[in-house]
């Protein structure tokens, strides 16, 4: 049977050992073949020449040797584009502080002192890697959400710089109204998610160029949910779980008069209390086929009107809080005329 394509990856990750002592890269060699692919290099010159072509996951690189020191080689490594993103471990008989902080400048994520001792080895190199993978896989599943988001677009009349505007309004409120940096970058990347229902609306609906009647609006209604059984059962991820409550819950109003479920005030969690009001400022401050584009004044004022009904009246205040930084973002991500 040849090589199918889901035989790519799942292979052993491979390490690359650099040393200039046989002794010690026979050692390492012993401890590590059972469970990984291993390639060796002698000095620094060649580990900067393997490390791109053959793309290890992890590097093992001794500090002390002859030509490159392995400080000077994970610099290297660490400015070079395709292996910047490799994890470096540092194995050296130096223990001093300062060589470590050194270590650490070079862009090093971990340091083993000789005489090594294998427990220690084993258990840095399986760390190392398994934080590798859950980048990789946070990663994978952001790139997952940003194309389903894109997959929306296809279906309204608004543009692809609608999501870029209104995810970056969400997490500028979000920063101002106290929630982490972390949290308002989980939102930046989730807010392009909370119109993801409308691919299950009828293309009859959806591109209709005049007004809706009230048994299209009716069906119209229901991308929330559908967005939300779309993204489905997010297990541990906390970005789905965001993108999922965005989608469900972006177009409940304080007051309780809004869709699907009529929540009110602070039972509509506050990822959908921001992208409501991050939506709508972008609805009505861009041109559609439909309207022209709103002046800011004539913005602000109608947000003030609906201080309390349809938002919650602390982000209508922090909006307007943050508003340089609101129209910088508008400018960035100007729709193409």
């Amino acid at each position: 049977m040849g090589q199918g394509m889901l035989d790519i990856d799942i292979e052993k990750p491979t390490l690359l050992l650099v040393d200039d002592e046989p002794v010690n890269l026979r050692v390492l060699k012993q401890l590590l073949a059972n469970d990984y692919q291993l390639i060796f290099a002698r000095n620094g010159e060649e580990a900067l020449k393997l490390a791109p072509s053959r793309q290890p996951n992890l590097i093992l690189l001794d500090v002390m040797m002859p030509g490159l020191t392995g400080f000077e080689v994970c610099r290297q490594l660490k400015q070079q584009e395709n292996t910047k993103q490799i994890p470096v471990i540092f194995v050296t008989a130096l223990n001093d502080e300062q060589d470590e902080t050194q270590g650490f400048d070079a862009g090093a994520v971990d340091y083993i002192t000789k005489p090594i001792s294998p427990a220690i080895v084993k258990a840095r190199v399986k760390t190392h890697l398994s934080l590798v993978q859950a980048d990789e896989l946070l990663d994978s599943r952001l790139q997952v959400v940003q194309r389903l988001g894109k997959a929306a677009e296809y279906k309204d009349n608004e543009t692809g710089m609608h999501v870029m505007r209104m995810s970056h309004y969400s997490k500028e409120l979000a920063l101002a109204y106290g929630l982490s940096e972390k949290q308002a970058e989980i939102l930046l990347h989730a807010a392009p998610m909370h119109d993801i229902g409308k691919i299950g609306i009828a293309d009859s609906i959806m591109l209709k160029p005049g007004k809706l009647t009230d048994e299209e609006f009716a069906t119209m209604k229901h991308h929330p949910e559908i967005g939300a059984e779309i993204i489905g059962d997010c297990g541990d991820s906390v970005l789905l779980k965001v993108a999922k409550s965005v989608s469900l819950t972006h177009h409940e109003k304080w007051d309780g008069t809004g869709y699907p479920n009529g929540l009110a005030g602070e039972d509509i969690p506050i990822e959908g209390r921001i992208c409501a009001l991050a939506d709508v400022f972008d609805a009505l401050t861009s041109k559609r086929p439909y309207k022209d584009a709103w002046s800011i004044e004539k913005t602000i004022d109608f947000l003030e009107s609906q201080r309390g009904k349809h938002f919650e009246p602390r982000l209508v205040d922090l909006i307007i809080e943050i508003m340089p930084k609101i129209l910088d973002i508008k400018a960035t991500f100007k729709d193409e005329d």
